[in-house]
């Protein structure tokens, strides 16, 4: 059973996540080290839940941070719009390199 519903945590506000995601690893933290003092741990698939929830909730941040960082560039796009593109520098024409006449002059002097 999921500690959050993914609906859930999309609905919470950025600081609940926040302050959940802190709650969740100190949790995890407690939990690995009890399974490393050899303690008996009463569920020990939270470990793996808990994981899961803190990796959704890092996932729904960063879903909205980059969907809040393409709407900032996208009103930024629409005034340039009608701007038109500047020219291209010219490009100096590329020499041709002589090519080597080490290997036609041993074969030659054979």
């Amino acid at each position: 059973m999921a500690i959050i519903r993914l609906k859930e945590i999309q609905g919470m506000s950025s600081e609940d996540r926040k302050k959940k995601l802190m709650d969740l690893r100190v949790e995890l933290s407690r939990m690995r080290t009890m399974i490393k003092a050899g303690g008996a741990v009463e569920n020990p698939t939270k470990v793996r839940e808990i994981r899961k929830t803190i990796a959704q909730i890092l996932t729904v941040e960063n879903e909205i941070k980059l969907k809040a960082e393409k709407d900032s560039a996208e009103v930024e796009k629409k005034p340039n719009k009608k701007a038109e593109k500047p020219e291209k520098p010219e490009q100096p024409e590329k020499k041709a390199k002589p090519k080597k006449k080490a290997a036609t002059e041993e074969t030659e002097s054979q």
